[in-house]
């Protein structure tokens, strides 16, 4: 999953580098848009406002993580 993931962020926005582990700093309001827009239509999870926080973008291995979140409650 987090190959997949790198795969297509880096797609998407070639400029960031998604080995950072202040990933975050790295991002401006375009880039979590375009990641959330993503992530949402790669795993057809619903993403918002309020999973934008500095522990959820730190790192790919968050945003991996955040995702592996949604897809476990969209399970129950």
């Amino acid at each position: 999953m987090k190959e997949e993931i790198r795969k297509r962020l880096e797609e998407v926005l070639p400029i960031v580098d998604f080995d950072s582990d202040f990933l975050f700093q790295e991002l401006d309001s375009l880039g979590i848009t375009t990641i959330l827009m993503t992530l949402s239509d790669m795993y057809g999870i619903e993403l918002d406002r309020k999973d934008v926080t500095p522990k959820n973008f730190k790192s790919l291995d968050s945003l991996v993580e955040l995702v592996k979140t949604k897809l476990g409650k969209d399970a129950d």
